[in-house]
């Protein structure tokens, strides 16, 4: 069981995170949607050189299609490629195409859980995926995502016990409430960003070291608790 932290901005964040015990750290790279927390191609580099041998890369895109995604997967060689956007998901045969470019990689698709329906589309992406996230949406963000409040535990309790591969649970987890989230959902893994972050009046935002470490803390005591 893991924890995932996003979104990385700085080389000095990552290995912050990576101190802390984040088990996968991953970041947004520019592909034109305008992310929040999004960094160049050659920043991304940094980082995930950085990460080396220090906890798992993920890579977090957003495009309208899939050939954007090749250049940027060979040359990152990230641990994870996560597919967050509305118009371009994951496919049986990018999955193929993805894991021949770069041996090894996982292909992590977002699953924007609003009602019941969530539930068959996100069975259908486990069956060919490495695994999924359950997140949040926001429809003023340009991905599923980042949105910063929870959607619905039930729902996604349901979608854990019938995914055929691992689940990352998200959507506005925080170190106050992501021990009572594993403990109710009981997921392979969780994942935080806006409620490890200190956003700024121009919108911008760092992370918050010092919420990480709670976060993990917390999350790890759950995952303690659930194998006990």
């Amino acid at each position: 069981m893991i924890t995932q932290i996003y979104s990385i901005q700085t080389v000095e964040e990552a290995l912050a995170c990576a101190d802390a015990g984040a088990d996968y750290i991953g970041l947004a790279i520019d592909t034109g949607a305008n992310l929040p927390s999004q960094v160049s191609l050659e920043q991304a580099k940094e980082i995930f050189d950085a990460l080396s041998g220090r906890a798992k890369t993920v890579l977090i895109c957003v495009t309208s299609s899939d050939e954007p995604l090749y250049k940027p997967v060979t040359y990152l060689k990230p641990d994870v490629i996560h597919l967050c956007g509305y118009d371009y998901r994951a496919t049986p045969e990018f999955v193929n195409r993805i894991k021949e470019l770069c041996p090894g990689i996982e292909v992590l698709q977002a699953i924007g859980v609003e009602d019941e329906s969530s539930i068959e589309e996100a069975v259908y992406y486990s069956s060919f995926c490495d695994s999924i996230i359950l997140d949040s949406i926001d429809r003023n963000i340009n991905g599923i995502g980042a949105a910063g409040f929870t959607n619905d535990w039930d729902i996604d309790r349901k979608i854990v016990e019938r995914s055929l591969c691992k689940v990352i649970l998200a959507g506005g987890l925080s170190p106050d409430n992501v021990r009572e989230a594993i403990l109710k959902v009981k997921p392979w893994g969780v994942d935080s960003f806006t409620k490890t972050s200190d956003v700024f009046p121009d919108g911008t935002s760092r992370k918050n070291i010092g919420k990480v470490k709670a976060f993990i803390r917390n999350a790890r005591e759950a995952f303690r608790e659930i194998d006990g």
